[in-house]
């Protein structure tokens, strides 16, 4: 995992990848928020903190991870209010937070962890609270990615709700999201499992910045998609899979 970390400290800011992932969170924090100041937001395995950027334009952002090293890239880079702990044991009051969210964490967590950490979740999370979560999506594209991740499954609609819901959420909205990428995402980690998936010191390949004109091309191709999202879209496939929940 400190591998992941390293290598995502490096790509979060201007990999196509990292842009699309926050253009599709944004209109749910905007929902989530809507109406409303003063809030208090957890990310929960918060990595290097560089998602608390984002979440601090909606009220005061606290983050935690398990590892020392993402926390450490966040506080060299001036983040503050984070911690170092478990998602299957956060350590905050009950119902004192009003934006709970968790990216590309739960699928990485052993079955009972992650049953630990949705319960967690709704615990911390205050009546009428939102959760926002971002998974890895379609066993199909088990890829090197799987292995640099330490990914131990990939979420479908139904898993995910029933995950959710069994936590005592309300699933308000669910979609498949990077669907512009699934063809050729599709046929490339076809040919890594074919051939044998990477180990994890070469898989970082899968997370690098490519080529200036690629990168920018990839990016515009996922900004489209957000679009069609915001506008009310829903995609039947995906990377990723994007939930926006509410706690009764």
């Amino acid at each position: 995992m400190d591998h992941l970390l390293r290598a995502t400290a490096l790509a979060e800011q201007r990999h196509f990848w990292f842009r699309g992932f926050r253009a599709f969170i944004t209109p749910l924090l905007e929902q989530a928020a809507a109406g409303r100041s003063a809030l208090r937001l957890l990310d929960c395995g918060c990595g290097t903190g560089n998602n608390l950027t984002l979440l601090g334009q909606y009220g005061r952002a606290f983050g935690f991870d398990l590892t020392a090293s993402g926390l450490e890239f966040g506080r060299q880079s001036g983040r503050s209010r984070l911690a170092r702990a478990s998602i299957g044991a956060i350590p905050f009051q009950n119902a004192s937070f009003d934006i709970v969210t968790s990216f590309d964490v739960l699928y990485s967590l052993p079955d009972a962890v992650e049953q630990a950490a949705a319960r967690e979740m709704f615990r911390v999370a205050r009546p009428g609270a939102w959760l926002v979560i971002n998974v890895a999506a379609m066993e199909i594209l088990r890829g090197d990615h799987s292995v640099l991740s330490h990914e131990l499954r990939r979420y479908s609609r139904a898993s995910l709700s029933r995950l959710l819901t069994g936590a005592g959420f309300r699933v308000e909205r669910i979609t498949y999201t990077n669907a512009v990428l699934f063809p050729p995402m599709a046929l490339a980690r076809a040919l890594q499992r074919a051939r044998g998936l990477s180990a994890e010191q070469e898989a970082d390949q899968e997370i690098r910045v490519p080529a200036g004109p690629v990168n920018a091309a990839l990016t515009l191709a996922l900004m489209l998609e957000a679009a069609w999202l915001r506008a009310g879209g829903s995609n039947p496939f995906g990377s990723s899979l994007l939930c926006l929940a509410r706690k009764p």
